[in-house]
């Protein structure tokens, strides 16, 4: 599936189609070049599912946690793996707590812990075009 954010301004109706194309998928992790709108678009997504919470990226925290009332699940995790050095980072941290909870995670550098997504993990791919639209893929 393909969705095309043309500008910053439709971000959130992107978001909101891909909500609708979740299909009870549970971890999705975002691929994409330094500033490629991964983070924005977690953002936006997190809004869309009525976070109240201040989003930002996790990168020095490696994980947070938002609430949503309109989840089953109340709680997102939320992750960025960007500043993870050694993988035991990730087994200290207990990852399978969170990637096996049941809850929403979305996930940013997932390439540096690929060996312990799940197997249904769903990999998105954000892309910038020269024209500063980004292609959401997956």
């Amino acid at each position: 599936m393909k969705i095309i954010i043309d500008t910053l301004e439709n971000i959130r109706q992107a978001a909101q189609e891909f909500i609708s194309r979740m299909n009870g998928e549970k971890v999705f992790a975002f691929y994409g070049s330094m500033g490629a709108g991964k983070t924005t678009f977690i953002k936006a997504i997190c809004e869309e599912l009525g976070v109240e919470d201040v989003i930002t990226s996790p990168t020095f925290a490696i994980v947070n946690e938002y609430t949503s009332e309109k989840l089953a699940e109340k709680s997102i995790y939320h992750f960025d793996f960007y500043r993870i050095k050694k993988i035991e980072e990730v087994y200290d941290m207990g990852y399978e707590d969170y990637f096996y909870s049941g809850c929403l995670c979305l996930i940013e550098w997932p390439e540096l812990v690929e060996e312990l997504l799940p197997d249904d993990a769903v990999r998105v791919t954000i892309t910038e075009q020269a024209d500063g639209s980004r292609i959401v893929a997956w």
